[in-house]
């Protein structure tokens, strides 16, 4: 049997806009979803759909087929960003502080849509589907310890999405290869000696080995290092005794993160001692990228997208980003492919004003379910 998965997300479009706008009122930060968790889970009731909880705020849905067929899982985030809304929107965050500024509140809508269709449709679909509602991406990253509370039981292939501002709403992207960045958080520690500011030869100055150690840092090949954050000193007429300054390193590839973790520790530690100073340095190593190194799942998915919404609306992303997300994880574990929905909002994703469209909800529950179908009825 054939089955036109548009229609079906667009017979519960009213249902599922509505919920997204509760989803958008309600934010949540990571590890602390527990309002967005019941609302989940009142949903996964209402279709009848059994599913358990996993670490605090995580939760596994599983959709059984009728047909025989493998088993896939669909992943959606569910955690919001501490950013205060600006939108205006009648929905608008009810959290002071707040916000879904990711389109996590697209993203579990469009996971809950699918797996609605799904298991309405469960008399013609193949093999089983597991819908991982995972907490805290944004943070230091869900995925991992999702994997390791046993989301992954008898899973296949995983498959996600992202809203993608880049692309209008009702589009999809893919992209073959390398897609999203490893990362890197660093925390480094520079101790000087602190002297009164009329005796500077008597002292080392943090600030000033801060100062050329971040230019150099920032330099460094084959990636992206951003230093957001610098603190030092104590008051304007005393040479500060340390400096500290944190940021993110952002490349492609596990192996390229740990070489530039390498060459940014030598740096730091040749200006010191070039100051007579000392350093601390702390790499977290978060997530480890987004690589679709299944061609054979990226073309499911491009043909599934073309089948569902038309060949016109499905591009091919045709370069990587330096963008971190901890999808990366499931795709080690197993394999899997992350795509692109179109948000239809020009705003950039963490803006006060980012909204996606109502339309990216259809689209994410439509071709998740039909990625979803397409991937279990194969051999």
């Amino acid at each position: 049997m054939k089955i036109d998965f548009m229609a079906e997300a667009q017979s519960l479009r009213e249902k599922l806009i509505s919920l997204r706008e509760e989803f958008h009122q309600t934010p949540e930060l990571g590890n602390h979803e527990f309002k967005t968790a019941e609302l989940i889970e009142k949903v996964l009731d209402e279709a009848k759909i059994p599913h358990k909880r996993i670490l605090d705020t995580g939760i596994v849905a599983r959709v059984e087929g009728k047909l025989p067929g493998r088993h896939s899982a669909i992943r959606a985030d569910i955690d919001a960003l501490p950013i205060t809304e600006a939108t205006g929107a009648k929905f608008s965050s009810r959290n002071p502080g707040f916000m879904h500024a990711c389109g996590h509140d697209v993203h579990v809508t469009g996971a809950l849509g699918a797996a609605t269709i799904l298991q309405h449709l469960a008399t013609y679909m193949h093999g089983s589907a597991t819908f991982l509602f995972q907490p805290d991406e944004e943070g230091d990253g869900g995925a991992d310890r999702m994997i390791k509370a046993g989301g992954l039981e008898d899973v296949d292939a995983v498959f996600g999405c992202h809203v993608d501002p880049a692309l209008p709403a009702g589009h999809v992207g893919v992209r073959y290869g390398n897609f999203y960045a490893a990362s890197a958080m660093f925390k480094i520690a520079i101790i000087g000696k602190s002297v009164h500011g009329a005796q500077r030869d008597k002292g080392i100055d943090a600030i000033e080995v801060s100062a050329n150690i971040i230019p150099k840092v920032l330099k460094i090949p084959g990636g992206v290092v951003s230093v957001g954050k610098l603190n030092a000193g104590t008051a304007g007429n005393i040479l500060a005794g340390r400096a500290e300054f944190a940021g993110i390193i952002r490349t492609f590839g596990v192996d390229e993160r740990a070489r530039m973790c390498r060459e940014f520790q030598e740096i730091c530690e040749q200006v010191c001692a070039s100051f007579g100073a000392r350093c601390e340095c702390d790499f977290n190593l978060s997530c480890p990228g987004v690589i679709n190194d299944n061609d054979a799942l990226t073309s499911l998915v491009e043909e599934t997208a073309r089948e569902a919404l038309g060949s016109e609306r499905v591009h091919r992303i045709e370069k990587p980003l330096f963008i971190s997300e901890d999808f990366g994880f499931y795709i080690m574990a197993r394999t899997g492919n992350f795509y692109h929905v179109g948000a239809g909002c020009e705003c950039p994703l963490h803006s006060n004003n980012f909204l996606p469209d109502p339309d990216a909800i259809i689209t994410a529950s439509a071709l998740h379910a039909a990625v979803v179908e397409k991937f279990n009825s194969q051999d």
